[in-house]
């Protein structure tokens, strides 16, 4: 990880690492990036099409971005404009799953001028990034956690989409709000039940079934209430591409949600073709492991609830999450980056009880009282 050089107002980075984050973080700080040496030894060098797919999209919801690139891609000048927000229509690349467009949107959609109304497409589910159930979930209760009104917060699945060709639909709606409440977030409560989604696109119908059954056979026994949907896509609603799988996720007494998910493998690869049975047990099982790795959010979601307290008011805030993931950890150096705020780090200790997971950690942090500048105050 290498750490910026500030020069003026301007952030320089070297290597790809982190492009969202920079890019997202630049635009609600205000401060221009300039990123070079971006995979300038590979022999395909310079920014992939999904990224360039990001800019593009950063560029619509904002007024009066400058983007310079240079011939070969491998250096990027970005200096943001204001974050307008608004109606836009996006056609996402397929290298990468609308979990890693709707990401950057969940970061950003509060401080925009005008609520966002965005419309994705693209690929719904892949194996890299959260796919859109996973957001409509997880990230959007982690995101209703920091204001204190959520009308109007919506993601609607309106087509799936697999790989390689995608031709999958999702509407994003998030409402405009002046400022974010502090939060203390420390108990994440016990599980009371697990629910789900399994679908199977331009497959057997089947395979839904089968993936249900082998995950309520791992799941029934810890917990006797679970009910997993099956999504019957038919048509245009199924995509371009064939393919199935399943999401699950957990509530607690607190309202904490931990999901799983697993989707089948693109057979055009070359690679053995995914057995539902297989896919059923294995999102089961990581939704233990996530349960186990525990915390008040997601670990998928560490990184908007970092920011959302960055962001919050000059106030405590404090929350309890499970081991950090690496993008947390960089995320954090960031955040201390674009905004000086550090967060103190400390080994969250439970009441004594049996069973209660991997290691937690508290983060605590004073928020900078970021306030959407667009937003007028009445």
């Amino acid at each position: 990880m290498t750490t910026a050089v500030k020069k003026g107002n301007t952030f320089f980075y070297k290597g790809c690492n982190y492009f969202k984050q920079r890019l997202v973080l630049s635009v609600l700080s205000g401060k221009p990036v300039r990123i070079t040496d971006i995979r300038s030894m590979e022999d395909d060098p310079g920014l992939r099409e999904f990224e360039i797919s990001l800019v593009r999209l950063l560029d619509k919801i904002t007024n009066g971005t400058i983007v310079e690139l240079n011939e070969t891609g491998t250096a990027l000048y970005f200096q943001p404009g204001l974050l307008f927000g608004g109606t836009v229509e996006h056609e996402c690349c397929i290298q990468r799953g609308l979990g890693y467009y709707l990401e950057a949107l969940f970061m950003l959609g509060f401080f925009c001028k005008q609520p966002l109304n965005v419309t994705l497409r693209g690929v719904t589910t892949n194996n890299i990034d959260p796919s859109v159930d996973l957001i409509k979930t997880s990230m959007i209760q982690t995101l209703k956690r920091f204001v204190l009104d959520d009308e109007g917060l919506e993601l609607k699945i309106k087509k799936r989409g697999m790989l390689p060709l995608g031709g999958g639909e999702v509407i994003f709606k998030c409402p405009i709000r002046s400022k974010l409440r502090p939060v203390q977030l420390l108990d994440s409560g016990m599980v009371k039940r697990i629910r789900g989604t399994a679908y199977a696109l331009r497959v057997s119908p089947a395979m839904a079934n089968r993936m249900v059954e082998k995950a309520k056979g791992v799941l029934l026994n810890f917990l006797p209430d679970i009910y997993i949907s099956v999504d019957q896509c038919k048509g245009k609603q199924s995509g371009k591409s064939p393919g199935f799988g399943v999401h699950l996720y957990a509530e607690t007494t607190q309202g904490v949600i931990y999901s799983s998910e697993q989707v089948s493998k693109v057979v055009s690869n070359g690679e053995e073709p995914a057995i539902p049975e297989d896919l059923g047990t294995a999102a089961a099982q990581r939704l233990l492991y996530e349960i186990y790795l525990g915390g008040v959010v997601d670990s998928s979601c560490q990184a908007l609830a970092i920011l959302n307290m960055a962001l919050g008011p000059k106030d405590v805030s404090k929350i309890v999450l499970g081991p950090l993931t690496e993008y947390s950890i960089g995320f954090l150096r960031h955040i201390r980056e674009f905004f000086g705020v550090t967060f103190k780090i400390e080994h969250f200790q439970e009441e004594e009880r049996e069973g209660t997971g991997a290691g937690k950690v508290l983060l605590t942090c004073v928020g900078i009282g970021y306030s959407n500048i667009s937003k007028r105050t009445i």
